[in-house]
């Protein structure tokens, strides 16, 4: 049997032949037509799909490719490695592409460097990524990480700031400014991590030791742009100035990058926190521009403004927000400044304080009863002290009237009136109520309540980062200050991944969150189809998984079809 071609028309078709000999003498005895060699293909195709493959396995392949899309349309790997210098012989990949699969992995699936390649075997990114699990152990990433010196991580991250505002077209004109701190397991007295410091936990819970973080923000996607990261029991108000001048260099270097000549006009968003006459100034003097938020009892008087001064700011973009904006001295210079009435922060006000006030009004009538039975040995001090602890919010001191009488625990009665006045006038006074004040004089009072409403952005960015699914700062398994801050410069890479993409997809008309965006990538799956061997070794078909009408335009919008499987 043998295949013979025959050409009609140019066009080239084959046959198989059986030739025998008849007579002594070599003869076609059969022939049959087979087609064109696309009707084989078809045909050896269809025998094929007949045979069930002998073993298939499901592996990860939308989020972690259209993360790595992202991290390669940046070069992050390449921009690291120009940086950090040529590799090392012994080493399985790059510094930079050790440090951006910490970041991929951060994106995807958080996991402990040990864990790292037990991961990678989960997903198709070997097969794309050209990286095999057997280069990915955890010794690995850290000999990347110490081969970045803390000089070298900050010129990266200028130069990946730099990348993300040109690749992306960014809008850098307004920033959101905020600082959060992260639980370690680092014991407070390991001298080989001074970042690491007992401090008031933001996570509520208690720690040994904790690090801070301060991100800047662009209002536009919500993508960091600086990182600042400092011990964890320094106040945030003392590392504002420090970020100030970090922005102001980095937006100068901007300038020299892009070939502009001046300095982009920036507007920097700040929350009372950092709030302080050195850091106001610290800002006009770098020349940044600043919407910010002040304690409304730095300008008590305007609280006490009528609502009919108040005019609807914006109803299609704010519904029933009002403001009234005059001018008044913040902290020794005069300044424009922004009263706003929220109904919705008000009604959530009233529901929170009702709480508060409840549990406070438990606590002092189980009180009240302990002293009517007599059953308490506390001096007059101690209960003094003990009821000025429970109602230790400034709302309740105006609402709440405690009078305790007697001056020895037989004779000590304890009073508590509400003072339902006093409840009206603070929820017309304060509830609902917020004070901006700004340097931009001419933007409209719809722009500047916009401009502070992208500090949610920032804030977030850190619940986003606390997530322990995805885009996660946990687990941080380093011991060393060095170590800590790469560790960070990895979770904040893999929040500016995260954050580029829900961007892009917003831009493509799809309205998703982080972890949404990544449950919808995370669906379109890569399954290998192994089929028994008739000979040599086994037929590999690989193939991606059914897809829904949103995973469809997200595979253009990462363009995943670059990292698909090549069909077979």
């Amino acid at each position: 049997m043998a295949l013979y071609k025959k050409m009609i028309s140019g066009k080239p078709y084959w046959y198989l032949r059986e030739m025998a000999r008849v007579d002594g003498k070599p003869k076609m005895v059969s022939e049959r037509y087979l087609g064109t060699a696309e009707d084989i293909e078809k045909l050896l195709d269809a025998k094929e799909s007949a045979t069930l493959p002998a073993k298939t396995r499901h592996l990860g392949f939308g989020d972690s490719a259209a993360a790595w899309s992202v991290l390669a349309r940046l070069d992050v790997a390449g921009i690291i490695d120009e940086v950090a210098g040529a590799r090392r012989a012994d080493a399985g990949a790059s510094v930079g592409t050790y440090l951006a699969l910490a970041a991929l992995n951060r994106v995807v699936a958080p996991t402990s460097k040990l864990g790292f390649a037990d991961w990678w075997k989960t997903t198709a990114a070997d097969r794309f990524a050209k990286i095999p699990a057997s280069v990915l152990d955890h010794r690995k990433f850290w000999d990347a990480m110490h081969a970045l010196s803390l000089k070298q991580l900050a010129e990266v991250e200028e130069r990946i700031a730099v990348a993300m505002i040109s690749e992306f077209n960014l809008d850098v004109s307004a920033l959101a400014l905020d600082m959060a701190n992260f639980a370690t397991y680092i014991d407070s007295a390991n001298e080989n991590a001074p970042i690491a410091q007992r401090g008031k936990a933001k996570q509520k819970r208690t720690v040994p030791s904790l690090v801070g973080l301060g991100l800047v923000i662009t209002r536009d996607g919500g993508i960091p742009l600086l990182a600042h990261t400092y011990p964890g029991n320094k106040p945030d108000v003392t590392q504002f100035p420090l970020m100030i001048d970090e922005l102001g260099a980095r937006h100068r270097k901007l300038a020299e990058t892009t070939g502009t000549g001046e300095k982009p006009e920036v507007t920097v968003v700040f929350d009372a926190g950092q709030n302080s006459a050195t850091n106001f100034t610290r800002v006009t003097d770098t020349g940044l521009a600043f919407v910010c938020s002040i304690p409304p009892s730095h300008v008590a008087d305007l609280l006490q403004l009528p609502a009919a001064d108040r005019t609807i700011v914006d109803k299609e973009r704010f519904a029933g927000l009002t403001a009234v904006e005059t001018r008044r001295v913040v902290y020794g210079t005069e300044r424009r400044v922004i009263l706003t009435h929220s109904p919705t922060l008000h009604a959530a006000q009233v529901a929170g304080f009702a709480q508060t006030l409840a549990k406070a009004q438990a606590k002092l009538a189980e009180l009240t009863e302990s002293l009517a039975r007599g059953k308490t040995r506390r001096t007059t001090d101690q209960l003094t002290e003990h009821i000025k602890a429970i109602t230790r919010d400034s709302w309740l001191r105006r609402v709440l009237v405690c009078e305790l009488t007697g001056d020895t625990p037989a004779t000590h009665k304890l009073t508590v009136i509400v003072t339902d006045t006093a409840k009206e006038e603070l929820e017309d006074e304060v509830f609902g109520k917020r004070v901006l004040v700004t340097t931009q004089e001419h933007w409209p009072i719809a722009d500047v309540v916009a401009a502070y409403r992208s500090q949610s952005d920032a804030e977030f960015g850190f619940r986003q980062l606390k997530d322990p699914h995805v885009v996660s700062f946990s687990p941080m398994h380093h011991w060393t200050e060095h170590n800590i801050r790469v560790h960070t410069f990895t979770c904040v890479l893999a929040l500016q991944i995260a954050h580029l993409m829900r961007r892009e997809a917003e831009h493509a008309g799809e309205h998703l969150s982080v972890r949404e965006l990544l449950d919808q990538l995370a669906g379109i799956q890569e399954t290998v189809m192994i089929y028994p061997s008739t000979g040599g070794r086994p037929k590999i078909r690989r193939m991606l998984t059914e897809t829904t009408a949103t995973q469809d335009k997200l595979t253009a919008v990462f363009n995943l079809t670059k990292w698909a499987p090549k069909k077979s």
